[in-house]
C-alpha cells in the first residue's frame, strides 16, 4: 500500500508538472486539428541547449568527483543497451505479422536513449529534492551507442543469413534446371551433346536463361563494420551536443555561464520540447495503423520492463558502490526511454530495409509518453518506498 501511495502521489504530481502537462497538451491540440507549428530550427536549438546543459553538469561533476564511482553504472548501461535489443529480437520479432528486421530496428530505437526523457526525469528529481549524481546524465552514450550498434549488427547478420539461404535455394533450383536441360536433349545411343551445347558455368547458364546476377541475393555475406556505426552515432546531433558539454565541463571551468545561462533556461525549454513531442506523438499514431498491432503492445510494455530491469541493476550498484537512489532512477529512465533525435536517422542508414513507420511510430506515439507519464513516477515511487523502508 505504501508503494501504491507513493506511485499515485508521484503520478498526480507528474500530471500537474509542466513536463507531462505540456506533452499531453501537445497531443490534445494536435488531435483537435490545431495548425500550431514549431519551426524545426527552434526544435533543434532547444534540444541542443538541453543536452549541452546536461553534458556541462555531468562534466563538472566528473571533474570534481570520483571517476571510479561511474564504472559499475556505466557497465550496466552498456549491458542494458545490448540486452534491450536481444529482448526485442526474441520477443517482438517472434510475434505474428511482425517482420524480423522491423522488430530489430524497433528494439534498437527502444534501447537507444531519449535526451528529452532524461531531461524530464532530471527536472522531476530536482523538483522533488531527490539527490542524484550530477554525472548520471553522462551515462547516456554508454547505453545509446551499444544499442544502436547491436541492432544494426544483429539486423545485418539476419539479412545475410536470409540472403545465404535464398542463394542455396537458387542453387537447388539451378541444379534441377540443369537436370531438366539434359533430359530435354535428344541423345542417341553412344552420343552426348557436345560441351559447346551445354552451359559449363553458372554464368553461362544464367546468360542462356536470361537471368542476371543482380536478380538474386549474393551468397557471400557482407562483413558488418562496427566503426562506421559508432562514428555515425557520435556524429548525431544529440550525442554530439551531450559529449561537447561533457568535454567542456571536464577540461574547462564553465560554472559561471552554466549557472547564469544554461541552468535557468532548462525547465522553460524543456516544457516547449514536451509540447513539440506531444504534437509529434499524435501525428505518429496514424503510422501504427500501417503495421502489426503487436507494436502497440510492445511500446506499452517494453519501456516499463526495460526500466525495471535497469532499476534492479542500479540497485546492485547502489549496494556495491553507494550509487544514489536518484541515480538508480535515472538509469531506469534512460533504459525506459527510446531515442527521438539521434536514433531514427542512424537506423534509417544502418537498417534501410526496416519500416520507419514501425519503429518511429511505436517509439514517438506510445513509448515516449509511457516512459515519461508512467515510467518516471513508477521508478521514483519505488525509490521512495525503498527510502521509506
Amino acid at each position: 500500500m505504501e508503494f501504491l501511495s507513493y506511485f499515485f502521489m508521484d503520478f498526480v504530481s507528474q500530471l500537474q508538472s509542466p513536463t507531462l502537462a505540456f506533452l499531453i497538451g501537445g497531443m490534445i491540440i494536435a488531435a483537435l486539428g490545431s495548425k500550431l507549428e514549431i519551426p524545426d530550427a527552434i526544435y533543434k536549438f532547444i534540444v541542443f541547449m538541453l543536452l549541452i546543459r546536461v553534458g556541462l553538469s555531468g562534466g563538472i561533476a566528473v571533474r570534481n568527483g570520483n571517476l571510479a564511482e561511474m564504472i559499475l553504472p556505466a557497465l550496466f548501461s552498456v549491458v542494458m543497451g545490448v540486452l534491450i535489443v536481444f529482448i526485442g529480437r526474441y520477443t517482438l520479432a517472434k510475434l505474428p505479422n511482425v517482420k524480423t528486421v522491423d522488430a530489430i530496428a524497433t528494439a534498437g530505437l527502444f534501447g537507444a536513449v531519449s535526451g528529452s526523457t532524461m531531461a524530464a526525469a532530471l527536472t522531476v528529481l530536482e523538483t522533488q529534492g531527490m539527490d542524484y549524481e550530477p554525472w548520471a546524465g553522462a551515462l547516456y552514450p554508454f547505453m545509446d551507442i551499444p544499442a544502436l550498434v547491436t541492432a544494426i549488427v544483429v539486423a545485418s547478420v539476419y539479412i545475410n543469413k536470409q540472403s545465404a539461404s535464398a542463394g542455396e535455394d537458387l542453387s537447388k533450383q539451378e541444379d534441377f534446371s540443369k537436370q531438366e536441360y539434359l533430359s530435354k536433349q535428344s541423345v542417341a545411343a553412344g552420343e552426348y551433346p557436345s560441351p559447346q551445347e551445354y552451359p559449363t558455368t553458372r554464368k553461362e547458364y544464367r546468360s542462356q536463361q536470361r537471368i542476371t546476377a543482380s536478380g538474386y541475393p549474393s551468397k557471400e555475406p557482407e562483413r558488418v563494420k562496427i566503426w562506421p556505426i559508432v562514428k555515425e552515432s557520435l556524429e548525431g546531433s544529440a550525442l554530439s551536443a551531450l559529449l561537447l558539454g561533457l568535454a567542456l565541463g571536464l577540461v574547462t571551468r564553465p560554472e559561471s555561464v552554466y549557472e547564469s545561462f544554461y541552468d535557468p533556461l532548462f525547465r522553460g525549454l524543456l516544457s516547449i520540447l514536451m509540447l513539440i513531442m506531444g504534437m509529434e506523438a499524435w501525428s505518429r499514431v496514424g503510422e501504427l495503423r500501417k503495421v502489426a498491432q503487436w507494436y502497440v503492445v510492445y511500446a506499452v510494455v517494453a519501456p516499463l520492463l526495460h526500466g525495471l530491469i535497469a532499476f534492479g541493476l542500479g540497485m546492485i550498484a547502489h549496494y556495491a558502490t553507494g550509487f544514489s537512489l536518484g541515480g538508480v532512477v535515472i538509469l531506469a529512465v534512460i533504459a525506459a526511454s527510446s531515442s527521438d533525435i539521434s536514433g531514427p536517422p542512424t537506423l534509417r542508414a544502418g537498417i534501410p530495409s526496416a519500416n520507419p513507420s514501425a519503429y518511429i511510430g511505436a517509439s514517438t506515439a506510445i513509448g515516449t509518453p509511457i516512459a515519461i507519464g508512467l515510467g518516471i513516477p513508477l521508478y521514483i515511487a519505488i525509490a521512495h518506498a525503498l527510502m521509506g523502508g
